[in-house]
């Protein structure tokens, strides 16, 4: 077998390194995730579903708000990506009205790796507005729940 020449050597390097570059390159990829739905979304391609969460801290009172942390569980072979948040608030209680709470979802577009849980893919506020006019007592013992959704 022949030597090769030093100028040879670095030509064959660089090509392998360029090769490796653009193949490594190619390689990536990902799921997009949409839908709707309370805590889960499908994925557009049919790579399963990733599951939402919301979590806050109790004892919100009139006047009040609380940081809402958005987590995904992704149970699927692959990785995806969860885009735009919505939320909306449901309550236990008819009497403690879901108007009374303003919620947010701030997020932008996150991985969530295949296989993984507690992702976090966004953060918000809970807002429990004071009313001036109704008795909010109703609250006191109701179960409030964010419900959130991705785009």
């Amino acid at each position: 077998m022949r030597k090769l020449s030093k100028k040879s050597r670095i030509t064959a390097t660089v090509a392998g390194v360029a090769l490796v570059a653009v193949g490594g390159g190619a390689a990536y990829a990902y799921w997009t995730t949409t839908g709707s739905g309370s805590g889960s979304a499908a994925n557009s391609a049919g790579g399963g579903t990733v599951t939402l969460h919301a979590t806050f801290n109790a004892g919100l009172a009139p006047g009040n708000q609380t940081a809402v942390a958005y987590t995904a569980d992704n149970s699927t072979t692959s990785g995806t990506v969860v885009g735009a948040l919505t939320a909306n608030v449901t309550t236990s209680d008819a009497a403690c009205l879901p108007s009374w709470f303003e919620v947010t979802a701030d997020t932008s577009n996150s991985l969530v790796a295949a296989n993984s849980t507690g992702t976090s893919v966004g953060s918000g506020t809970l807002k429990f507005n004071d009313s001036a006019t109704a008795n909010q007592d109703a609250c006191k013992s109701a179960t409030v729940t964010v419900n959130v959704s991705s785009q």
